[in-house]
């Protein structure tokens, strides 16, 4: 390290242990899919039930997710004043 002075060797190792840490969380999330389905199931869902929906109602639910979420965050925001 001390041969290579101009490196700046903080940003180096905060990069690499981004990047381990990102690596880290992409595993404990990543699940198979077969076995995503199996868990819906055991919860209820019927097959038909994971059909593609059509970009319309998708639309629609992105838009009603965004509301409710921003109705959470503004209640938040309200409380803390």
């Amino acid at each position: 390290m001390k041969e290579h002075g101009e490196v700046n060797w903080s940003e180096v190792i905060r990069r690499a242990i981004e990047e381990y840490l990102r690596r880290l969380e992409e595993t404990e999330t990543s699940i198979p899919s077969e076995r995503l389905v199996e868990e819906l199931l055991k919860m209820g869902l019927k097959p038909d039930m994971l059909e593609p929906l059509s970009p319309e109602d998708e639309e629609r639910l992105y838009r009603d997710l965004r509301e409710r979420t921003w109705e959470r965050v503004r209640s938040t925001i309200q409380a803390q004043s």
